[in-house]
């Protein structure tokens, strides 16, 4: 089926903030005397929801109180306002969908106030994507449940099939795969090639190949 559609996830295949978030959270569990090693932060956190993350420390034993994420969410959003960058190229890729014709959105699994801190502050980004974004937050289902880019896929009356996701988590691209989506892993940040492989991704490694990728020329 021609693709339609491509579905991007949000931080680290749109904005640069993964690695921002990360030193965050390390920072906030380290005030709270849980130590933990960058690579452990970047297993507990990228791809997944605060929340999530909370619960799943509470339950190895770590002091956290229940509302813990809110003032972290809060003190995060604060630092992303300072400056968030482009991933290299998106804007270039946005530019060939445009002239090829096809739709996008943007399907994270931050709070739609994390898209709406980082997103505006690159206006010829914003104005493309502002009226097609969709939280797994919002909808309660992070992922790799799919809904969240079921539910994009759906807003532009499309099938999986006529849609790409791209997503550069493990949790994502499992979204991706589990949703029926063509499952593009973009490896550039901080997971590995592998790690999005094994879960049923096509990798790639820079975004100026994302066109070719989907048949529409750079």
């Amino acid at each position: 089926m021609k693709v339609e559609a491509v579905l991007f996830d949000c931080d680290g295949v749109i904005v640069d903030s993964e690695a921002v978030g990360v030193d965050h959270i390390a920072g906030e569990l380290a005030a709270l005397g849980i130590d933990k090693t960058r690579h452990e932060v970047i297993e507990l956190f990228v791809g997944k929801t605060l929340p999530g993350v909370g619960a799943a420390l509470r339950a190895a034993g770590s002091p956290l109180p229940e509302d813990w994420h809110r003032g972290v969410y809060d003190r995060l959003y604060a630092r992303l306002a300072e400056g968030t960058p482009l991933i290299p190229g998106v804007e270039a890729v946005l530019d060939a969908l445009d002239a090829a014709g096809l739709r996008y959105a943007v399907g994270s699994n931050g709070e739609m106030r994390k898209m709406e801190t980082t997103l505006p502050q690159h206006p010829r980004i914003w104005t493309r994507v502002k009226e097609h974004l969709f939280s797994a937050q919002a909808l309660g289902a992070p992922k790799p449940d799919p809904a969240v880019y079921l539910a994009a896929a759906a807003a532009f009356g499309l099938a999986p099939e006529a849609c790409v996701v791209v997503d550069d988590s493990p949790s994502g691209c499992r979204a991706g795969v589990a949703g029926g989506f063509r499952t593009l892993g973009f490896a550039a940040g901080l997971h590995g090639a592998e790690h999005l492989r094994a879960v049923g991704a096509e990798v790639f490694t820079e975004m100026a190949d994302l066109p070719g990728l989907i048949g529409i020329g750079s």
